[in-house]
């Protein structure tokens, strides 16, 4: 049996469960509730010392980190093979699986900078955010958020997860200007990796970093993965209405900073 622990808004976890759907998979759901501190329980912390999701538990073999989940899972059941059988385009799938090692840290930059930090400034009174900075395992980590908690859209921080968006971006476009998805006319793994990111993105009301910079196909494709089954049982159903609206208010609040970032 297939056993996911995951949180309703990780990217990481909307990976997962996109995959999930996507190969029609049956599954036991262990929803964490992250902004409680259930990743720290220590029978978690024995399946993932990083405490982070998604981890799954399959038979008793566990498995974290999502791209190697995803990857995994493809290997299970009798849907459609989300890896295509030419090598050449096996081998542009799992180049996409490492490009979102840094898409991810991007991605989790520009959500701190945004909806996370507004809300930890709404919720947590100065002394409580430094005692939460603190307790932080990685100090480079707990570094990297202090300082976006202080300087938000104008953090350092941001600039970086900017450069990598941008490159990101472009090898995106310039794979879909003559196909549908990333790796040809047939979804494959590499779009269940990259949908999570770019909703994020485009969730924050951040989608300027595609359709203002001349990246006319990123939209279309987002569009088309959106249309897929998958997706509303993998992200929508788990987003509640406040979290979505509060995500896009603090986005826009933060775009024209952001916009400014991008030369």
């Amino acid at each position: 049996m297939l056993k996911l622990y995951h949180g309703a808004s990780s990217v990481c976890s909307q990976k997962a469960r996109l995959a999930l759907f996507e190969k029609q998979l049956e599954w036991e759901s262990e929803l964490l509730d992250l902004p409680s501190g259930d990743q720290f329980h220590p029978d978690y912390l024995k399946l993932n010392p990083a405490a982070v999701v998604p981890t799954l538990v399959h038979d008793g073999f566990v498995l974290p980190e999502s791209s190697a989940i995803i990857h995994y899972l493809d290997g299970l059941g009798d849907a459609p093979k989300l890896v295509p059988d030419d090598p050449a385009a096996a081998a542009v799938t799992q180049l996409w699986l490492v490009r979102t090692i840094g898409v991810h840290e991007a991605i989790n930059s520009m959500t701190f900078a945004t909806a996370i930090r507004d809300a930890e400034l709404q919720r947590r009174t100065p002394e409580e955010r430094e005692r939460w900075l603190s307790s932080i395992p990685n100090p480079q980590i707990g570094e990297k958020r202090r300082d976006l908690m202080k300087n938000g859209p104008e953090s350092v921080y941001v600039d970086g997860a900017l450069h990598t968006m941008r490159m990101t971006l472009s090898a995106m476009n310039a794979a879909l200007e003559d196909a549908a998805y990333l790796t040809g006319d047939a979804y494959s793994l590499a779009d269940t990796a990259m949908t999570a990111y770019i909703d994020r993105l485009d969730r924050l009301a951040l989608d300027g970093l595609w359709t203002q910079t001349g990246f006319d196909q990123v939209a279309p494709w987002l569009e088309r993965v959106r249309q897929r089954p998958s997706y509303q049982s993998a992200v929508v159903d788990y987003i509640p209405a406040e979290m979505a609206r509060m995500q896009r208010m603090s986005g826009e609040t933060a775009w024209p900073v952001i916009s400014k970032r991008l030369n």
